[in-house]
């Protein structure tokens, strides 16, 4: 039919609830509600993609009529596109233990007020917080018989603290984003902290950069596996030669010690109960004891590039699906947090993220900490401001020799493409030698 030898479609209705409150003054509040669907058809030209807003389902000869104008928008490639074959299956969306939707807006509105009131301290000159609610109801066909639909919630806030003394102005920031329900309740310690934090940072020194021993907290490890190992494992960016790592698997990389994953199952932010193509959603894992193992796929990867698994495809409402991590993770090991800050002896322990940058295809990162510590003799010392990570991914990763023994999971959002997907990034803290610190004090 219309040449098409494949066809899916996949539509997202449900309702975006979001509230801005700055310095008191609740600024917006509200919510809006969605429609979007995409229906991709693949033809000896290519994709062909059909974004709907408002879709309402049907069929025969309206149907029909879908399918034949995808197929007209279906793309000129140089290549004919292969898709792997793959298992299908779907997990159940763990259970919630209080349910947003079952919350007014206006208990939100107080709730999420009293966290960002906990700010409130001296020195702190401006405080905003900000909670966003997503209530996802998914439904997707495809011809080969595939099809399901699932419902799927996250909400969670964000609280920032900026203190200000003599023209110095230092910023506190944190966020709670969960899968398993409300949670604004009982958080007003993630107000106090940011403010403290930000308080904190006026008197925090500007360290000298160079090559030190750090400890890396999970946050920033998380970060790290996310951005540098992550992306490069995409099998889209594989296939385009975008990426460091291609052409490497079964090469060593880093240590014995280090095994870094990608997991949808997991019941974190980044959970998906089944992928964007339909797909069964599974662990993989990209490093393995040191050694490149597999890369992360969609279908269409898959089959061009190999080494890995599909299930790794993802989207937003209305988009087409893209390659894309969900919970991405250093593996804990069997060190304690006082073994590796003894290992460290003399260098610097540093402390969240706040951004950076990655090329991939080069393989070089940078990335700014939030905050940090000097490290004397495997003891903290003096608090330091203005600190980042840089440095080329490969020969990192063999800096990496000791792996804590217990995890924690960050959550937050990925762009890609200009998508943005929920994810969570995570790590035991590591300790990583001879790595390149930037900062611009002086001894």
């Amino acid at each position: 039919m219309h040449g098409i030898s494949y066809y899916d479609l996949r539509q997202v209705t449900g309702a975006f609830t979001h509230i801005d409150i700055d310095n008191g003054v609740v600024e917006s509040a509200g919510t809006s509600f969605f429609n979007k669907a995409v229906l991709r058809v693949l033809v000896k030209t290519g994709w062909g993609v059909l974004q709907i807003d408002n879709y309402c389902p049907c069929t025969g000869k309206k149907f029909d009529e879908l399918l034949e104008k995808a197929a007209r928008l279906a793309n000129i490639t140089d290549e004919n596109v292969n898709l792997g074959d793959v298992p299908r299956g779907i997990l159940p969306v763990p259970p919630v233990k209080e349910d947003p939707r079952d919350v007014d807006i206006e208990e939100k509105s107080r709730l999420l007020a009293e966290i960002e009131q906990a700010v409130v301290r001296e020195g702190i000159v401006n405080r905003r917080a900000n909670y966003i609610e997503k209530d996802e109801l998914v439904r997707f066909t495809d011809s080969s018989g595939n099809e399901f639909e699932y419902r799927m919630g996250r909400s969670g806030f964000n609280v920032l603290a900026v203190a200000s003394r003599n023209g110095n102005v230092q910023m506190g920031y944190e966020r709670e984003h969960s899968i398993h329900g409300f949670n604004l309740r009982h958080q007003q310690e993630s107000g106090r902290k940011a403010a403290e934090t930000a308080v904190s940072l006026l008197d925090a020194i500007i360290p000298k950069g160079g090559k030190m021993h750090a400890v890396l907290d999970p946050e920033l490890a998380g970060v790290f596996a996310h951005e540098a190992v992550g992306h490069a494992s995409e099998g889209d960016l594989i296939h385009e030669g975008n990426s460091v790592l291609k052409g490497r698997t079964g090469e060593r990389i880093g240590n014995d010690n280090l095994t870094i994953v990608d997991d949808p199952t997991l019941p974190e932010f980044g959970f998906d109960p089944v992928d964007a193509e339909g797909v069964a959603v599974k662990r993989t894992e990209i490093i393995r004891k040191g050694v490149i193992n597999a890369f992360l796929h969609n279908r269409e990867s898959l089959a061009s590039v190999g080494n890995g698994c599909a299930g790794h495809a993802r989207a937003m409402p209305g988009e087409p699906p893209l390659v894309r991590m969900s919970n991405t993770f250093i593996q804990e090991g069997d060190a304690t947090k006082e073994e590796i800050f003894a290992e460290c002896k003399n260098g610097i322990y540093l402390i969240g993220s706040r951004g950076g940058q990655v090329d991939p295809g080069r393989g070089v990162f940078q990335f700014n900490a939030e905050y940090g510590y000097l490290v004397k003799n495997g003891e903290c010392t003096t608090m330091v401001r203005d600190v980042s990570l840089s440095g080329d991914i490969l020969s990192t990763l063999h800096g990496i020799t000791l792996c804590g023994n217990e995890r924690k999971m960050s959550p937050g959002y990925c762009g890609k493409g200009g998508q943005s997907v929920p994810v969570s990034d995570g790590a035991p803290f590591i300790l990583l030698r001879d790595a390149v610190v930037g900062g611009s004090g002086v001894d």
